[in-house]
């Protein structure tokens, strides 16, 4: 069932730091828990659907990912459902759910489910990479093109772990409640030139923090996809930044040397977050991938 945003007992599963237009919850199964989990999205204009998934980390959302980019989509005759992924922003956050990407992909197949979207584009940075990947692989049918910003899902999770934004994020996470300055610590390597940071994004990511569980993060296991690659024929256009500091960048190679219709553009003077980094040309490309290939 979609509802728009009108009920107040479910704020404290989010953000009340911060307000948007175009709010909707949808209710969907999961295997895991009891309860239905409720999604937050944001649904805005009309067109082909393009699917955004962000990254993880504490405090993510949809929005706080991706203010810059869908409205531009959106202009240019697209239809955006901008998903807030179970565990994140508005969504539902259980304390007892098992955070592996099964429980990703069975929740953002569950949302397609409930909005009756056959066929999509699946846009996805870092966590939201490996989703795209996951839901490709277990329901090719389903997706129609693939837009990867440093993915997840390429390399086994000690890799990860030992890159210094990982890092970061995991000791400071572990400190006890995340205020602006804390969540500034954090997302400072995120980004190749800090100086990009406002002070409204990490509000908002700070109003998310202190609403996440524990185990969102202890559970969370993304496998290492890199051998199924080859199973992808969809088209793919991916970025990648040479200054990431949480996915290391030889993941590039992985996805060009396996996955036939990849392609990808690899920045320099550019960390985590191309599409907040290089915005003006992480559009223009999308628009330009989605309207010719």
């Amino acid at each position: 069932m979609d509802r728009k945003d009108s009920d107040p007992r479910r704020r404290p599963h989010g953000c009340t730091g911060f307000s948007l237009a175009g709010r909707h919850y949808v209710d969907v199964k999961s295997t895991q828990l009891d309860a239905p989990l409720r999604l937050h999205y944001l649904d805005e204009g009309e067109g082909p659907v393009v699917v955004w998934l962000h990254g993880s980390g504490p405090g993510a959302s949809g929005h706080s990912n991706f203010k810059g980019n869908y409205p531009v989509f959106v202009e240019a005759g697209f239809r955006n459902i901008v998903l807030d992924l179970p565990g994140f922003g508005r969504s539902d956050k259980p304390a007892d759910a098992q955070y592996h990407l099964d429980f990703f992909v069975e929740t953002l197949n569950g949302l397609l489910e409930a909005l009756d979207i056959s066929r999509c584009t699946l846009l996805g940075n870092s966590l939201g990479g490996a989703i795209a990947l996951g839901q490709t692989l277990a329901h090719p049918q389903r997706t129609e093109r693939l837009i990867l910003m440093a993915p997840g899902g390429v390399e086994a999770r000690e890799t990860y772990f030992q890159m210094e934004g990982i890092q970061r994020m995991v000791e400071v996470f572990g400190r006890g409640p995340m205020g602006i300055e804390e969540m500034r610590e954090v997302m400072t390597l995120q980004l190749f030139d800090s100086s990009q940071l406002d002070d409204e994004l990490l509000a908002e990511r700070a109003a998310v923090a202190p609403t996440q569980p524990a185990n969102l993060f202890s559970t969370m296991m993304v496998p290492d996809m890199t051998e199924r690659l080859g199973e992808l024929d969809c088209p793919m256009l991916g970025f990648w930044g040479i200054n990431d500091r949480f996915n290391p960048v030889g993941g590039t190679h992985k996805f060009l040397e396996h996955a036939p219709q990849a392609r990808f553009l690899l920045l320099n003077r550019c960390g985590h977050w191309v599409q907040v980094e290089h915005t003006d040309l992480f559009n223009r490309t999308c628009l330009d991938f989605l309207r010719h290939d």
